[in-house]
């Protein structure tokens, strides 16, 4: 039974090391093509990475940084804003970002979030999720153990009260901010890939309203039958084709 255990354990670790090998081999080669200039074979070897949808943004940002290289706007800004999505106040991806939007012509301008809405994102960043649901946690155990150890008569503690009211606020934030992160697992924004994407009033191919320049990050409010209500970084709202978009 030993052995066939330590066989078994044996060929599973084999076969992640198999598993993982690839991968460490195509990041490795993405880098060093990176380094080389030969960036159309960097931007292969990262998009293999990230199709298995990695939350790294390291990955997002060398990838964007790669599509600004090849002077692909629409790409860049995409792979900035999905480093940026996984983690906010990423000065690098915030600074290149920056760089590409500057190369959208016709670019639309929006008006920069307030520091509240910065502070609350940065705090629900999709990487401390599973540090608040532990938070949660140990503070929902914490509260559960003062609960027994009284009601048993193990503990006699003064300030019992106190303590209580305290577990219960942390417990209360961390779930409320663990449940914020969990809802950032999904983006509700997209960044336009088509050049001079036609905005209409309504669904259909109705007169096109104005056309939005490619790299223009929007925010997604409905979806019908391949169509989606968005709106654009200056508050106007229309309506787009989910085809000229990419979701962040």
């Amino acid at each position: 039974m030993r052995k066939s255990f330590g066989l078994g354990s044996i060929l599973f670790l084999y076969t992640l090391l198999l598993i993982a090998a690839p991968t460490n081999n195509w990041w490795q080669k993405a880098n060093d093509f990176y380094k080389l200039k030969q960036y159309d074979s960097a931007a292969t070897y990262y998009e293999k990475l990230a199709a298995q949808k990695p939350k790294n943004a390291v990955l997002y940002y060398n990838l964007g940084n790669t599509y600004y290289k090849l002077n692909q706007v629409g790409e860049a800004v995409l792979n900035y804003e999905r480093a940026l999505h996984l983690k906010p106040g990423y000065k690098e991806a915030e600074d290149n970002l920056i760089l590409a939007q500057s190369r959208i012509p016709n670019r639309i301008q929006g008006g920069e979030d307030i520091f509240f809405v910065r502070w609350w994102q940065w705090l629900t960043q999709i990487s401390f999720g599973t540090f608040w649901a532990v938070l949660s946690l140990l503070a929902f155990l914490g509260l559960l153990g003062l609960m027994l150890s009284g009601r048993l008569g193990w503990v006699q503690l003064s300030y019992r009260r106190q303590v209580n009211i305290t577990l219960g606020i942390v417990l209360l934030v961390s779930l409320l901010l663990a449940y914020s992160s969990a809802l950032r697992q999904e983006s509700h924004e997209a960044v336009v890939m088509q050049q001079d994407a036609p905005l209409t009033n309504g669904r259909g191919g109705n007169k096109p309203q104005s056309l939005v320049p490619e790299g223009t990050t929007v925010k997604i409010e409905h979806e019908q039958e391949g169509w989606t209500e968005v709106k654009l970084p200056d508050g106007r709202r229309g309506w787009m084709q989910l085809s000229y978009l990419s979701r962040i």
